[in-house]
């Protein structure tokens, strides 16, 4: 098992060759990584060998943390490595059998061992006739069925091959990858670094794109040699008009920028070609349901639909989404109600309020008119005796006044007499 999370490596020189990279490879698993040259293709299998360390982030492979695995260990990891060269690597000074069987004397396996491992890997690919060869006798075909065999014989649980196509005969291409697939097909897990899409074409599988050190793409995609036979002559019909464009589809984003733009020129010489010759037909406009899907967004579905112009079968996927579509209209009519709800409550919350306030003030007003009456009435009562008593001490004042007057009036009376 391969994995690497949030992994970044920084050279010395200040480039950054990988940047964030999260990437989970399981036992058994058959991937193809693709990309452009200086993407971080190489950086990635440097940091699977161990001959690199990364800057940040994590690094599983084959249950070795490499973070951490010290420097003595480092034998003991590769060897659950095998590891297939570009350039072969054979000791030209070997037959084949001894550039197999070098690999198990290093780490002292038993010569009991060897020599039953060891023709038993060479005819897995396909060399007995080849076993005392030497290298300059063979066909570049041969050199890396050699170095298959040789990155095989020790049992590993991971094979990287780099390129293993890169220097031999394009159709002997197909016979490595093949051979590859029956090794996958045994349990051994292959990651496989390339940039012959023709070959990624026609076997499909687990794409990794890696672009400006990101993983760009990663997705399982069907080959050509996946399909049924009925579609061929659908493939042979878009071949003949230029159609480099539904091939190209089928692996999605990781094509170069340079491939894309020599499918657009040739689509559109096609399309020109066409309507110079073509009848005219009614005009379609590009609404949603007849505009091509992205490159991006294709899945082998969408693939056989193109060739065969028949939309495919309703998938899971297409019925989860018209369900989250019905549900989040629910959920909106839903929350339109509420807050209509909401909105009438708050209304018959403030007309009561105010009902309320109204009903506090006329009572409070008649509670004042209740004490006002009763204030009046106790006062009356309490003036009504007071003023029943003042008029009597009046007439008693005035009688004495004039009394007085009268004897004053007499006084002056007898005075005059």
């Amino acid at each position: 098992m391969v994995e690497l999370k949030n992994v970044s490596v920084t050279y010395s020189s200040g480039v950054d060759a990988l940047n964030n990279v999260s990437l989970r490879i399981n036992d058994g698993d058959f991937a193809f990584v693709v990309g452009s040259s200086g993407a971080g293709k190489s950086t990635m299998i440097k940091l699977l060998l161990k001959e690199i360390d990364a800057t940040s982030g994590s690094v599983m492979v084959n249950g070795y943390n490499l973070n951490k695995l010290r420097k003595k260990r480092i034998p003991e990891f590769r060897r659950t490595l095998g590891f297939v060269f570009q350039d072969f690597r054979l000791i030209p000074s070997m037959t084949v059998y001894e550039n197999i069987a070098f690999v198990l004397r290093v780490i002292d396996a038993p010569t009991k061992h060897i020599k039953k491992r060891v023709p038993y890997v060479i005819d897995l690919v396909g060399l007995h006739d080849k076993m005392n060869s030497y290298p300059d006798e063979l066909s570049g075909g041969e050199k890396q069925r050699v170095a298959i065999a040789r990155a095989l014989v020790n049992d590993p649980q991971l094979i990287i091959a780099d390129e293993p196509t890169g220097n031999i005969d394009p159709e002997l291409s197909y016979e490595i990858v093949e051979l590859l697939k029956g090794i996958n097909d045994q349990g051994t897990t292959i990651l496989m670094v390339t940039h012959e899409h023709d070959l990624v074409r026609h076997f499909g599988g687990r794409i990794i794109n890696i672009t400006n050190g990101e993983i760009a793409y990663d997705n399982v995609i069907a080959g050509l040699a996946e399909l049924p036979e009925e579609l061929e002559a659908g493939l042979d019909e878009i071949d003949d008009l230029g159609g480099e464009f539904p091939m190209e589809t089928m692996v999605g984003s990781f094509i170069d920028e340079e491939d894309l733009q020599q499918v657009d020129s040739a689509a559109e010489e096609t399309v020109t070609a066409m309507e110079e010759t073509a009848v005219e037909e009614p005009s379609v406009s590009n609404t949603e349901e007849n505009m091509p899907l992205s490159l991006d967004d294709m899945t082998p579905e969408d693939i056989i639909s193109a060739i065969t112009e028949d939309k495919p079968e309703e998938t899971a996927e297409d019925i989860r989404e018209q369900a989250q579509a019905i549900i989040e209209e629910a959920e909106k009519k839903l929350a339109e109600v509420t807050a209509q709800q909401e909105a009438e409550a708050a209304h018959i919350s403030e007309v009561l309020s105010e009902a309320a306030k109204a009903e506090t003030a006329e009572t409070a007003a008649e509670t004042v008119s209740s004490v006002n009456d009763a204030v009046s009435t106790e006062t009356a009562a309490e003036i009504a005796p007071a003023q029943a008593e003042k008029p009597a001490g009046k007439k008693h004042k005035k009688k004495k006044h004039k009394k007085f007057a009268g004897a004053s009036g007499n006084n002056e009376g007898g005075a005059d007499k």
